[in-house]
């Protein structure tokens, strides 16, 4: 007699579903699925269509928040649809405990229907008249040197984008924000580039005494040094000595994130930052306007520099001279005037030359003043003069400038641009922190002219391109339409949706 033995794999029993009679397996409800679904819809209560509003000036979307009450999420995901349709598709499958524990799971699609509008915040900024915080940018100076080196950096570096509208004054530059945060950010940009100081204050405009909330404006005071480049200065006798024992008269040969200064007669350097100048403060010595132009008559160079106990850097981008220059303005004298200069690499009898009389000049420096009258140089040389008019002519380069308001301007404004433009011909230091543009309107020339003026490299310039041209010089919309038709025909039906950022609907 042989046995059987039970198969151990048993398939469970079917039973017939009470509304529509086909064979199912057990479940609590003992039902089928699709009499389940006819019965109840766990998707009831939830928008199928919703309109959703965006932005374009900020490309944002409006939340639009709908709770999912007593139903589980499974899954959510975007439904491709075309970028020009004003639709976004969201797949969602969720969950819900119906009939005596039984759990039904649904798929359905939730339709957003796109509508511009323009949110509150870009309404304030197109308003032009609300402002959160806002930063005075102020330098005591004649010349605005400073502030056009210190433009050129905002616009590299893109500190503008955040700003609601910049406005040019006569002794400075006011930055208006939205927030707070966008102004503290900017000063400590501006902390890092110009040696500055600031002060900060909020005026209260409203406030909630039920939630406890307040509306304050920001004010952001930024106090730049008082020293632009080319300026003459006196130090004091002890800010002089800790810096390595240099003579008290100075020229600063350039403003970046410290002042730069050169002895004249020693070729000594110093660098002095904010907070060093403002806890021994000196003025410049003479006014912008007050240079004279100069013939040199005789210069020798310098070979055997004589340096104190104690003392600083020497600079090797000069060579010292010995000069007897005079006036242009009085050739017909027989006076001249002897000086040690910095610019000894660059003069040559006959050469003109511009710098600043102290010998007939009224100094009011109380620094000068107790000075030991021989240690006062007659005349302090500070640049090479050259012919404006023909560099202004060969110059094949250009800035951009800030969009500003303008209001009280000075006529002097475009020959102190000018001076700044020289100035970055002539100092590569600064020039390696500004973008400059190449100028197709002007010819390519040689990077020195007939007189030695300098001039700036092609090399150093960039390609100020348009977005309504490409590198050929063609127009870029029919390549992008070229491009978006050779998309449309390798990637077929079967193309990858545009991606849209789930967290801004709120699904």
């Amino acid at each position: 007699m042989e046995y059987m033995t039970e198969s151990t794999d048993r398939s469970p029993g079917h039973i017939l579903c009470c509304e529509c009679g086909v064979p199912i397996s057990p479940n609590p409800a003992n039902i089928c699925v699709a009499c389940l679904r006819s019965k109840v819809d766990i998707s009831q209560g939830i928008p199928k269509q919703v309109s959703i509003s965006f932005c374009k000036q900020c490309q944002r979307y409006f939340l639009f928040v709908f709770v999912l009450l007593k139903v589980r999420l499974v899954d959510a995901g975007f439904v491709w649809t075309e970028p020009h349709s004003k639709r976004l598709k969201v797949k969602l499958t969720i969950q819900k405990e119906v009939m005596n524990g039984a759990i039904l799971q649904q798929v359905f699609v939730v339709d957003y229907l796109v509508q511009s509008q323009m949110c509150g915040d870009c309404h304030r900024v197109e308003a032009k008249d609300f402002w959160k915080a806002v930063i005075q940018v102020r330098q005591k100076t004649l010349h605005k040197k400073t502030f056009y080196y210190l433009e050129q950096l905002i616009l590299k570096y893109g500190m503008h984008q955040n700003t609601l509208r910049i406005k040019e004054i006569h002794d400075g530059l006011d930055f208006y924000y939205s927030s707070k945060q966008h102004a503290q950010k900017m000063v400590e940009f501006l902390q890092c580039t110009v040696p500055c100081r600031y002060k900060a204050s909020q005026r209260l405009i409203s406030q909630d005494i039920h939630n406890n909330t307040y509306n304050y404006k920001s004010t952001f005071s930024v106090e730049i040094v008082p020293i632009c480049k080319d300026n003459v200065v006196c130090l004091s006798p002890k800010l002089a000595q800790s810096l390595g024992n240099m003579n008290q008269i100075c020229v600063c040969i350039r403003v970046t994130s410290a002042i730069h200064l050169i002895d004249p007669n020693t070729l000594q350097v110093a660098d002095i930052d904010g907070s060093t100048f403002w806890s021994h403060p000196f003025n410049s010595l003479c006014h912008p306007k007050q240079l004279e132009e100069f013939i040199v008559m005789e210069c020798s160079i310098v070979r055997d520099i004589k340096r104190a106990a104690g003392a600083g850097m020497i600079s090797k981008k000069h060579t010292l001279g010995e000069v007897w220059v005079q006036k242009t303005s009085e050739m017909n004298t027989d006076k001249q005037y002897f000086c040690r200069t910095h610019l000894g690499h660059l003069l040559n009898p006959g050469d003109l030359v511009l710098g600043f009389d102290l010998a007939n000049c009224n100094l009011n420096d109380e620094h000068v003043n107790k000075m030991n009258s021989d240690r006062v140089p007659d005349v302090v040389l500070i640049k090479k003069s050259y012919d404006r008019t023909k560099r202004q002519r060969r110059r094949n380069w250009k800035l951009k400038e800030l969009a500003r308001e303008r209001e009280n301007m000075d006529t002097d404004d475009e020959r102190q641009y000018q001076d700044f433009l020289e100035d970055l011909e002539e100092d590569e230091a600064i020039r390696k922190n500004v973008n400059i543009y190449r100028d197709s309107t002007i010819p390519v020339e040689s990077d020195i002219d007939d007189e030695g003026a300098p001039r700036i490299s092609l090399a150093e310039m960039l390609e100020d391109l348009h977005i309504s041209q490409d590198a050929t010089g063609e127009e870029a919309k029919s390549a992008l339409e070229a491009a978006d038709l050779v998309s449309k025909v390798t990637e077929g039906p079967g193309a990858v949706p545009h991606s849209c950022n789930s967290s801004t609907l709120g699904g």
